[in-house]
């Protein structure tokens, strides 16, 4: 009743005001009044929210670490004889194949200790023959009576030893040609110069390195772990890695090798994990992060990491539905999180396993609040 003679208190002294337009001024103002009335009075509109329902899971605890990635073979190269670089057929960053030359020494006496040796086996050679020769002529000899059995003995024992000195002539030119071979640094497996150690006109011998080579098929990636984890680790942990500045997808690999030595000054120990192709555009040296997957042998109430709320005052929440008849309405629950992994978080108290709680629509709601559940999509 307030409502209307406040109004008609209006439009009474509107009336005076402006009598030319008594009609329009009142049915304006009447208007106006039930339009706030209306709007002050009106049911606010259903937040749509999206929904998940907590699951009972084995929790497991991802441990996030950083590596390298490391070539099966590195050698630092070294001559197997002592002499002048003559050539040198690689530079730092040359792709070489197993058996390809490297380095080429000076080899002119070697191959002059050569044609001597082999000289001197042609020789032995033909001392061989002609004994030979000389013991047929003894045996035809000796059945004639011509010459004494003794001489046929010393004729065969001409032979032996003749055959002995061209082993010995033989061996020793089998040696000048391994020398000679030794004169050309060859590589010992496919892969990569990555260091060039000598130049041409260089003296060098045995044991000073003139080229470093890794290989770069057989790649893997080396992660330093805390030793904690020692203990949780084997060959059937999963772990996710990633090169680090590569277009590489992230993939999923195996723990290879778990090396069980200990870094005394960083309390680390390697896991070795292997690459799941040759073919990856991969070098040495490139870093890599990865995310071990370690299994707690525990099962809790699983959500998603989306429905928690983390507030200033420490609290950590989520908004719960609860149904009543037709209306849906949310209640907010204080919960205590574990472990988050996989988009995931565990939640050791404060939700029950029959709870849906809302994953999305949740930054703004209030306690009592009515929704309406709409499908992610």
């Amino acid at each position: 009743m307030s409502f209307v003679t406040a109004g008609t208190s209006v439009i009474t002294r509107a009336r005076h005001r402006w009598p030319g337009n008594r009609a329009a001024i009142g049915a304006g103002m009447i208007a106006g009044c039930c339009l706030g009335w209306a709007t002050a009075n009106a049911t606010p509109p259903l937040a749509p929210v999206v929904i998940d329902e907590p699951s009972l899971q084995q929790v497991v605890e991802k441990v996030p670490v950083s590596g390298t990635v490391t070539s099966p073979r590195v050698a630092r190269l070294s001559t197997e004889v002592d002499g002048l670089v003559q050539d040198i057929h690689v530079d730092a960053g040359t792709h070489v194949d197993k058996g390809d030359t490297l380095i080429t020494l000076d080899a002119t006496l070697a191959r002059l200790a050569l044609d001597g040796a082999a000289a001197a086996t042609e020789l032995a050679s033909e001392e061989l023959s002609d004994a030979k020769r000389r013991l047929a002529d003894a045996r035809r000899l000796v059945k004639s009576r011509g010459i004494p059995e003794t001489e046929v003995e010393a004729r065969r024992s001409e032979v032996r030893a003749d055959g002995a000195t061209l082993r010995l002539r033989e061996a020793a030119q089998q040696r000048e040609q391994e020398r000679l071979d030794r004169h050309f640094l060859k590589a010992p497996f496919a892969g990569v110069i990555s260091r060039k150690l000598s130049e041409q006109g260089e003296w060098v011998a045995p044991g000073d390195a003139v080229l470093e080579l890794v290989a770069d098929s057989g790649l893997r990636v080396d992660f330093p772990v805390p030793q904690r984890y020692f203990a949780r680790l084997s060959n059937d942990t999963s772990i996710e890695v990633r090169v680090d500045g590569s277009l590489i997808d992230a993939f999923d690999a195996k723990v290879g090798e778990v090396i069980p030595v200990s870094d005394p000054n960083a309390r680390t120990f390697v896991v070795r994990v292997y690459l799941p192709s040759d073919t990856l555009p991969l070098i040495p040296g490139m870093s890599a992060s990865g995310t071990i997957a370690l299994a707690t042998g525990e099962r809790s109430l699983v959500v998603s990491r989306d429905a928690i709320l983390r507030h200033p005052d420490g609290r950590t929440t989520v908004w719960v539905i609860e149904q009543s008849g037709d209306d849906t309405s949310v209640v907010e629950k204080l919960v205590q999180t574990g472990l988050a992994f996989d988009g995931k978080i565990g939640v050791s108290g404060g939700l029950d396993a029959g709870d849906r709680v809302v994953t999305e629509g949740n930054e703004a709601l209030q306690p009592g609040q009515r929704v309406t559940i709409r499908t992610n999509r």
